[in-house]
């Protein structure tokens, strides 16, 4: 097959040895099969800002780290230097959160580099060696359903424990490999802690797989796993192995009104004396 453009740096640096096909192309990126010495294993090419389906929405970026502050202002203001910051920022993410979740124990593809615009990972594969489904291809068992549901719900509370939160997690971008599922797609991985969105992306998260395996185990659709994990977080009390119910009461203790508004108004004056440092240095 003819070479794609953005992979040549790989092969001339020798990171792969071959490109054997294209695996797929999505809303983000292509995947390519490539050969490394005796491995094979995949090769993510994100697609440009203009070419991309996925776009970068505030909720997720939302608190990013970048490398200094000329980079944030030029990223605020959508300057040509902005908009590279900004994809660079957008691909470094996902990169960053496989190390962390790898580290972690978390089920994601093992990643082995990141070179010119190019995510080099590993290939996961089903029982008998080719490529594994994604979750959507599939069918299951009520029994299948659940063992299935409660893995990834142990892993979206692993993700969390090591302060990252999906963001777009479905039956979509989860693969089925020979030892059960593996999560994939992660460049609008959020900061759990950083992030003003982060309690409802990680609700909708697990409610997106409660929707999926619901359709084989009926049961699952009145869970509240999601409300019931981030309860624990927020409190302290959420661990790798915390005991999960999947049941959640609302508080009915009054809202404390003041007490909102002066942390909003603490925001408020952190976020001045940030500014006024960022007018200083300039």
């Amino acid at each position: 097959m003819k070479i794609p453009k953005r992979l040549e740096p790989l092969l001339e640096d020798g990171l792969i040895d071959d490109v054997i096909r294209q695996l797929m192309s999505g809303k983000e990126a292509m995947v390519f099969v490539v050969s490394c010495g005796d491995e094979v294993r995949c090769a993510k090419v994100y697609k440009e800002a203009n070419k991309r389906g996925f776009r970068q929405s505030v909720d997720y970026t939302e608190n990013r780290k970048v490398k200094n502050s000329r980079q944030a202002r030029a990223m605020a203001k959508g300057t040509r230097f902005g908009r590279e910051a900004q994809e660079e920022a957008w691909q470094s993410a996902e990169v960053d959160a496989l190390y962390r979740l790898a580290r972690a124990g978390v089920r994601v593809p093992k990643p082995y580099n990141f070179h010119a615009g190019v995510l080099l990972m590993e290939l996961v594969c089903d029982a008998y060696g080719n490529a594994a489904p994604r979750l959507n291809d599939l069918e299951f068992t009520p029994e299948q359903a659940r063992a299935h549901f409660q893995t990834l719900l142990r892993q979206v509370v692993l993700m969390l424990c090591a302060g990252v939160i999906h963001g777009d997690l479905s039956e979509y971008n989860i693969l089925v490999g020979a030892d059960g599922p593996v999560i994939i797609d992660l460049p609008q991985a959020v900061d759990a802690a950083g992030n003003n969105h982060a309690r409802d992306m990680l609700e909708r998260d697990v409610g997106n797989l409660a929707v999926y395996f619901g359709r084989f185990a009926p049961e699952l659709l009145a869970t509240r796993y999601g409300k019931e994990i981030w309860a624990l977080y927020e409190h302290g009390d959420l661990h790798p192995d915390t005991p999960l119910t999947g049941r959640f009461a609302e508080s009915s203790k009054p809202v404390d009104l003041h007490g909102v508004m002066r942390e909003i108004d603490d925001a408020r004056d952190e976020e001045a004396a940030r500014q006024m440092r960022l007018r200083e240095a300039e």
